[in-house]
């Protein structure tokens, strides 16, 4: 049955919303303001399918890619850039207010720059044995091929079709398989998920792919298929060995958006503690200036930055692998730092903002890319008489609703 409805906001995560006798209705790919025909979605009650746009909002524009709407990569290609960075901002205010925070929030800075550096393509059998390579559908568990991705920057040209040639190669099954794909400074490196143990044969057949797609390298759940060349990245002066499947900023300008942010703040410490420090992106340009004392979970990515750690004219980087999620650095060990950094991963950090909110220590940097943990953890330290001087919204995740955040916290 088809239904007309008048949307009045747009949701967290895109959609349009109009007020039904129930409750709030949401439908994709409608936009304030617009009169709509819609249709129900099986199985969610709350959600209707948008058949056609009876009046447009006059901030609607073309969406760039073809398939937006199918794919469920992007959420609001449709929306002029305005109102999309006026709305993206105000997520991160409504997270604040809901915790009870009063902040200055900056402006939203642009972090898309070239476009995304890394992606992880699907890839599934699907009705008639039929293969599909791609992205996942927006809400549905099936697979949209892609023959392009506008997001994707030019340093990723050839990750698709290496995908579809490892996934042609690969018998698939009952399990999906998932292509990670990352763009280093010398070509692409590709981590496959999920296909299971590879026969002699096979592994063969994927280094002959390796070699004809020019990958720098091919790794099987983080086991070495082949290397042509061992992937790196720059970080500020240092050249960073990348481990397999290893965690990057999803942008190279997103990463530079936000180092500049926190050695900003940092500038005049001279010993700071980067924890959840990753490969390095921080503490390595933080080194240039400061002594830092480097601490993560991933025992690869430690040795990855302690290499690069050697580049002449850093100060020293100690490093230390730890679980900052069971063990977080106490009251007592923080005390001895000017700043602290800490970029956890979407959970947050609460047991490691706890500890910080007993130390004392003066000047505290969050970064995080999940504003509902970002303003929990905010709210800790918040109560234990930290001032949120500044939070900055960086958009490295242009068209969805995901945000990277900044924040410098004064005791």
């Amino acid at each position: 049955m088809v239904e007309r409805l008048t949307i009045q906001r747009l949701g967290h995560r895109g959609d349009g919303i109009a007020e039904g006798p129930d409750g709030p209705i949401y439908v994709p790919g409608a936009l304030p303001g617009e009169a709509v025909e819609v249709e129900a979605w099986p199985g969610h009650p709350d959600r209707r399918q948008l058949l056609n746009v009876e009046t447009a909002s006059t901030e609607r524009e073309k969406p760039i890619c073809p398939h937006f709407g199918v794919c469920g990569g992007c959420a609001v290609q449709h929306w002029q850039s305005a109102p999309y960075r006026a709305w993206k901002r105000g997520l991160l205010m409504e997270a604040l207010q809901q915790a009870g925070i009063a902040a200055p929030v900056a402006d939203l800075i642009d972090g898309h720059g070239e476009g995304r550096r890394r992606a992880v393509f699907h890839a599934r059998r699907g009705t008639h044995d039929v293969l599909d390579v791609g992205f996942s559908a927006a809400r549905a568990h099936h697979v949209v091929s892609i023959d392009r991705c506008p997001v994707l920057a030019k340093s990723l040209d050839g990750a698709l079709a290496a995908a579809w040639a490892i996934a042609e190669a690969i018998d698939i099954a009952d399990k999906p398989l998932d292509i990670a794909v990352t763009a280093s400074d010398v070509g692409l490196d590709v981590d496959v998920r999920g296909s299971g143990p590879l026969k002699p044969r096979l592994m063969a057949a994927l280094a002959g792919i390796a070699a004809g797609q020019n990958l720098a390298r091919l790794t099987r759940h983080g086991e070495l298929v082949a290397q042509l060349r061992a992937p790196t990245i720059r970080m500020g002066r240092a050249i960073v060995p990348l481990p397999p499947a290893t965690f990057l900023q999803a942008t190279a300008a997103g990463e530079a958006v936000l180092a500049r942010l926190v050695l900003s703040a940092c500038k005049d410490a001279k010993y700071i503690a980067d924890l959840f420090c990753g490969v390095g992106p921080f503490a390595l340009r933080l080194a240039e200036h400061a002594r830092i004392l480097a601490v993560d979970g991933d025992q690869a990515g430690i040795d990855a930055l302690k290499q690069a750690a050697a580049t002449p004219g850093l100060k020293p980087i100690e490093m230390q692998t730890r679980d900052l999620f069971r063990d977080p650095l106490l009251a007592a060990e923080l005390k001895r730092f000017d700043a602290v950094v800490f970029d956890p991963p979407r959970q947050g950090a609460q047991a490691q903002s706890r500890a910080l909110a007993a130390s004392g220590v003066p000047l505290v940097i969050a970064v995080s890319c999940n504003r509902g943990t970002f303003a929990r953890d905010m709210r800790t330290l918040v109560d234990a008489s930290y001032r949120l001087a500044e939070v900055t919204p960086v958009d490295q995740f242009r068209f969805t609703e995901h945000l990277e955040i900044v924040a410098r916290l004064e005791k």
